[in-house]
């Protein structure tokens, strides 16, 4: 035997026309007709992306090593050093990898990170959707203050690239 609530619910299940009974049909005249069900937009989760430091100081690093977690051991290290001579820390910055994330926007990354300063290491580091930016020149973007520079692997083997990265980081 079938228990159905909703007299109304019949009309699915049989082919036939129903009939209703008086009770019934005042019954349904004092309910109020099923709300239809509703379409819920399910939003798309915020990425979580993970990173290299304590990023204490709001300072975002983006790197592009498919090879690595964040940078290669020997980069790193001239890194650190390059932050040490202008009084920072890596505990002060977020390393964070774009080659793990190759569907990141640059919104999502400014977003996540809410960087107050930003250095981009080569042209693969530059974020998806990300406006132009001159290299090895300090400039806004958005109210971050931004430095597109070499990547590592053009720096090693080039004084004038180290130079020149060496100048613009002074000034960011």
């Amino acid at each position: 035997m079938m228990n159905v609530e909703n007299p109304l619910a019949y009309s699915f299940i049989l082919q036939d026309d129903i009939y209703l009974l008086p009770a019934d049909k005042q019954a349904l005249q004092k309910k109020e007709p099923p709300a239809p069900e509703s379409v819920v937009a399910k939003e798309t989760p915020e990425p979580v992306f993970t990173y290299l430091g304590g990023h204490k100081k709001q300072y975002l690093i983006i790197t592009y090593y498919p090879e690595s977690d964040f940078m290669a051991d020997a980069h790193l290290t001239a890194l650190e050093s390059t932050l040490k001579r202008l009084g920072h820390e890596l505990d002060d910055t977020a390393i964070f990898n774009l080659a793990n994330y190759p569907e990141a926007q640059f919104q999502q990354i400014i977003d996540f990170f809410k960087p107050k300063k930003m250095l981009i290491l080569g042209n693969y580091a530059l974020p998806p959707a990300m406006r132009p930016v001159d290299q090895n020149k300090p400039q806004p973007v958005g109210n971050i203050r931004t430095l597109f520079s070499f990547s590592f692997n053009e720096m090693m083997d080039s004084m004038e690239n180290k130079k020149a990265f060496w100048e613009a980081m002074k000034i960011v």
